[in-house]
Parts: C-alpha cells; sequence; structure tokens
C-alpha cells in the first residue's frame, strides 16, 4: 500500500476504533496526502517499501485510516483497528501511535493533540483506585477543592527539617503535603528515615487540628525498590504514593498499580519530564494526551503545576 491509501474519508470510525488527532507539517518535497498517509501506514501496519511481498489483503484491512481531514489547520484524525493493539498494555499502544511516526523524515512537526479510547479497551486497563471521591472521602472534604503544597526546597533539607515543614504546613490547615519529583532517598534525607519522621508528624497534626492529613511521598526509583518503598509507606499508614511517571515508565506505572491492588491506596502521578514532550505546541505529544494514557493506567491524580508563576 502506497502512504495516500491510508487516505478515506468516506470510512465511519467503529465503535471500538481507536482514534487519534494529529497536527503535522510537512517538508514541500511531499504532498499532504502523502503525509497524512505516512501517519496513519507508520503507526499501524505500513513502511516505506509499498511492495512488501508478505503484504496480504487479510492484513490490509487493520490498516489505520485518515479519516478526518483539516489541510488549513494541518491536522488529521487517524482510526485504528483494536486488532492491531494489545489491550492492557499501555506501552504497545503508545509504540504504535507515538512511536515510529516521529522518525519519518518528511515530517517536519508532527504533534499528538488528543486520543479517544474505545470502552472496550479503558476496560482492559486497572483505572484509578481511589479517583476524586475516593480522596475527597478520606479528607472528609466535599465543599471546597483540596488543598496542599510541596515541600521546599525540593532537595537539601535533612528527614527531620522535612517533616518540620510539612507539619507546619499541615498544621496551617492544608490536606496535602507532597515531596517534589527528585527527592527520593539521598545521603541528606533517606527515604527510610524520611517516612517515619514524616508520617509521625502528619499525626500529630491530625490531633492537633482534628482534621485529616494527606502525606504524598516519592517513591519513584526502579521497580523492585518501589514496591519496597510502597510496602514501607502502607506500614506507616500512608494512603497515597507518588511516582514521577514518565521517567519510571508506563510499563513499571502499570506493576506498581497491579501491586497496590486491593490496598486503598492511591497514585499520584508527577509528570516530571512532560515539557520534553508538551512544550512545543508544533510537535510533541499533548498533556491531555499524557493525562489520559495515566488515568487508563490508574493514577488517581495528576500533578499539573501552579496556576501562576
Amino acid at each position: 500500500m502506497r502512504y495516500e491509501d491510508y487516505l478515506n474519508e468516506e470510512y465511519e470510525p467503529q465503535e471500538n476504533d481507536l482514534i487519534c488527532e494529529f497536527r503535522f507539517e510537512h517538508d514541500p518535497s511531499v504532498s499532504f496526502e502523502w503525509a497524512a498517509g505516512g501517519i496513519a501506514a507508520e503507526s499501524s501496519i505500513g513502511t516505506w517499501d509499498p511492495d512488501l511481498t508478505t503484504m496480504s489483503p487479510d492484513i490490509e484491512r487493520l490498516a489505520a485510516r485518515v479519516f478526518e481531514i483539516d489541510e488549513e489547520e494541518n491536522r488529521v484524525k487517524v482510526a485504528y483497528s483494536p486488532e492491531v493493539f494489545e489491550e492492557g498494555n499501555m506501552s504497545q499502544i503508545q509504540s504504535s501511535i507515538t512511536g515510529n511516526i516521529y522518525g519519518l523524515d518528511e515530517l517536519m512537526r508532527l504533534r499528538l493533540m488528543d486520543v479517544e479510547f474505545p470502552e472496550s479497551m479503558v476496560k482492559s486497563f486497572q483505572g484509578p483506585q481511589l479517583g476524586i471521591s475516593g480522596a475527597r472521602d478520606l479528607v472528609g472534604v466535599k465543599d471546597r477543592p483540596l488543598t496542599g503544597t510541596i515541600v521546599k526546597p525540593k532537595l537539601g533539607l535533612n528527614h527531620r527539617k522535612h517533616a518540620e515543614v510539612a507539619y507546619e504546613a499541615w498544621k496551617g490547615g492544608l490536606d496535602i503535603v507532597k515531596d517534589d519529583e527528585n527527592l527520593t532517598s539521598m545521603k541528606f534525607n533517606k527515604f527510610e528515615d524520611r517516612i517515619p519522621e514524616t508520617f509521625e508528624r502528619r499525626d500529630m497534626a491530625e490531633e492537633e487540628t482534628g482534621e485529616k492529613k494527606i502525606f504524598f511521598p516519592n517513591i519513584t526509583a526502579p521497580l523492585a525498590e518501589m514496591k519496597k518503598r510502597a510496602d514501607l509507606v502502607i506500614d506507616q499508614g500512608g494512603e497515597y504514593v507518588m511516582i514521577d511517571i514518565l521517567t519510571t515508565g508506563w510499563s513499571a506505572l502499570q506493576e506498581m498499580r497491579k501491586y497496590l491492588e486491593g490496598k486503598d491506596i492511591g497514585i499520584h502521578a508527577h509528570r516530571a519530564q512532560h515539557a520534553a514532550y508538551t512544550r512545543l505546541k508544533r510537535h510533541g505529544i499533548s498533556m491531555l494526551s499524557i493525562a489520559k494514557f495515566a488515568r487508563m493506567v490508574g493514577v488517581d491524580n495528576l500533578h499539573a503545576g501552579t496556576v501562576v508563576g
């Protein structure tokens, strides 16, 4: 199949199709149709060689289809058959829709704007264990936003000073205190020291204020170590862990979500490294798409940055 063969504006997406919206800019040496078709081809069954001897009509039916075109805005929508994806495997799904296509030389800019997942695919993932309703039930707050802060400076405080800052924030009225993205277990602030010290201060703040307080400790590490750190948090009476979801990777995140199933533990997702994908408005992957990936895998809330600054 030629790249142009992947365009079909008469195609009606099926109920179980996965749909992606892309924005792109192409080299003038190729047509808009060629570039749009290249996106669909390289993210499904196609390749640069249109004369594959192994291609067959039965395989061609699995081709992604560019079914909606906005040439003025350089946007297209692509429909994918669910058969080209492994259910419950976020790494494979992203290897398809955001994998090889970014290396196509003729695509000068490419941005995944949005993804629409079919219900059948959504159900193959665990999703959040607590969600916003679970977080509200935990804190006992129904009629106002939950409030929180991050211990600053993000690095440098020892475990006792870290716990003291958290205590002052909770005592001052905040619901949540969290570690920052690069605070894990350093010589000056070991994880195994910080966790019991901070939870002891949390208990003090709860007793003094009569309010429920939450701590999001950063357990980011190689997978086996993340499990050990999660166990320590649970042993100390914690209800949440924080994971840097992009730097740990989707496979590790899925495994941690599975590991925490049934333990009533929420996952707070830090988006560290997201700007490598999201910062350029004409290239990369939108934060909306990343948030959807994370939600399906099972994070309960997502770090989104401050509303000012």
